[in-house]
């Protein structure tokens, strides 16, 4: 569409109009479902490429994943597509994976954990003994009573309430036990495993959404069943899915625009009604979605009109970020899965760093090995991710001491006999500091607020936001990060505004 002065996305028909700044999964999402609902929608993105944290970077390998590595949850992903009168499957190519994750400790320690209960339980068996078996059992009913009830209360709904969930537990008085609300997870782990490796292992999916175990609430469990549910990978890499979304956004008439950077929002009457472009445009609309950090726009990022959007962000904890590589090497060393995990001996080393604002001297360390799980064997020179915990972006780090912590991230995979040839530099490394450039005011933080307290969930920021005619979508938005819960975050988006635009 030819740039003027003053834009808009109504069309002759008086359709209602959105923009959506931000193409990330819940922006594309967003603007899929109200494309189908038969809305004008303008997808603006300031980068040259969508997905937002789905990144690639470039290797002699071939583009390699630099954010989300697998796909979880597809059931959100499948009824998106069929939405839009399509089919995931013939859009991108789904690999589901024998073995979710491999996970090594010291002392030649190894446990895989399957895509079937049964595998997983008898290898738990013979890694832990009949005990720990029984435990894993009793865990993975836990996890899934926890997920499906919460699925509904929580993840489905647009705006969850706290009397909402306290009336569901007092309904099922057993699911009480299985919240724990007064537990954090860790808490929680040791009293079900009795073997301290376990409680280990399922306390890191806490780090999924950017938390500590030993400070998150014990309902997080439910991640785990998320992951116990399917992973898939998509062959040629996460970003297949952004592009997938974006072309059937297109297919359905959403304007995608790239390369365009919104200086501000408007508001007229009270009502936001236009975005203000860097080049000067402005485009009018009925609504405005922001699928970005909602800390953004409580700091002033898009303009004073917006300042109280979401102000629980400028006094919220933010969550971790992470210090993450992508690179391409040939690798010497024990079998890899497509994940895998490599922990330290001392599980509690790592959160009091973080906790502390310090990066970790004995981080667990987790490598997306891309190219296995591909049902065919690697190919010599393969594609890596590797990421540890850090905490936010504080202020630059001197360049000596990302060096010594560099050299001891290889130096303890060496100790699992893991080497790359040749081994990556520091330009392959993304840095908190990066990811603070990257999705403004973030201050690095991947996953939005911290999820650490009982209530954290709730004092996340919703779709329907304080300033009428602006909502929210994205990781940083209810109900949470990750891929799927992006997606999610697009459907409450999207739903709300029908809502809100039909009853004015």
């Amino acid at each position: 569409m030819p740039a003027t002065k003053l834009e808009t996305c109504r069309s002759a028909t008086i359709r209602p109009s959105v923009v959506v700044i931000g193409a990330g999964v819940g922006g594309l999402t967003s603007a899929i479902r109200l494309a189908i609902a038969g809305y004008q929608v303008c997808l603006l993105e300031r980068h040259a490429h969508i997905g937002g944290k789905i990144r690639t970077s470039m290797s002699e390998a071939g583009p390699i994943d630099a954010g989300p590595t697998v796909l979880t949850m597809r059931h959100v992903f499948d009824e998106l597509f069929r939405l839009a009168d399509s089919q995931l499957d013939d859009h991108v190519t789904l690999i589901r994976q024998d073995i979710l994750a491999r996970h090594f400790w010291p002392n030649n320690q190894s446990l895989d954990l399957h895509a079937y209960l049964e595998s997983s339980a008898r290898a738990i068996r013979d890694f832990s003994g009949k005990a720990s078996e029984r435990e894993f059992r009793a865990y993975c009913k836990r996890c899934h009573e926890l997920f499906w009830n919460f699925n509904r209360s929580m993840m489905r709904t647009a705006e969850p309430r706290l009397l909402m969930m306290t009336r569901q537990m007092l309904a099922r008085p057993r699911l009480i036990r299985h919240v724990s609300p007064f537990s954090t997870l860790a808490d929680m782990l040791r009293r079900q495993f009795s073997d301290p490796r376990l409680a280990q292992l399922f306390g890191r999916y806490s780090t999924y959404v950017g938390g500590s175990p030993y400070r998150s609430p014990a309902v997080l469990a439910l991640i785990w069943q998320a992951e116990a549910s399917g992973v898939w990978v998509i062959k040629g890499g996460m970003h297949k899915l952004a592009t997938a979304l974006a072309e059937l956004a297109t297919a359905h008439g959403v304007d995608i625009r790239l390369n365009t950077h919104v200086d501000r929002i408007g508001r007229d009457h009270g009502w936001v009604n236009a975005v203000h472009l860097s080049n000067g445009n402005t485009i009018t609309a009925d609504a405005v979605i922001y699928n970005g950090d909602p800390r953004a726009l409580a700091m002033g990022s898009l303009g004073s009109d917006c300042l109280d959007a979401a102000p629980q962000t400028l006094t919220s904890d933010r969550s971790f970020s992470a210090r993450v590589y992508s690179f391409a090497a040939r690798i010497t060393g024990p079998d890899l899965a497509h994940h895998n995990v490599f922990f330290d001996a001392d599980p509690v080393s790592e959160f009091n760093d973080l906790h502390a604002h310090r990066i970790p001297r004995n981080p667990t360390i987790y490598l997306c090995a891309e190219d296995r799980g591909q049902g065919h064997p690697p190919p010599e020179t393969e594609r890596f991710e590797i990421i540890t915990n850090a905490p936010i972006w504080q202020h630059p780090e001197p360049e000596e001491d990302l060096q010594k912590w560099h050299q001891s991230i290889f130096q303890k995979l060496r100790a699992f006999k893991l080497e790359f040839d040749p081994p990556p530099d520091l330009q392959a490394l993304t840095t908190p500091e990066e990811f603070h450039r990257l999705f403004p005011e973030s201050q690095g933080a991947l996953y939005g607020q911290s999820p650490h307290g009982f209530l954290a969930s709730f004092r996340r920021p919703t779709a329907r936001t304080p300033v009428p005619g602006l909502y929210l979508a994205g990781g940083g938005t209810h109900p949470g990060a990750g891929v799927p819960m992006a997606a999610l975050s697009g459907m409450h988006a999207a739903e709300t505004i029908k809502k809100d635009l039909i009853l004015t």
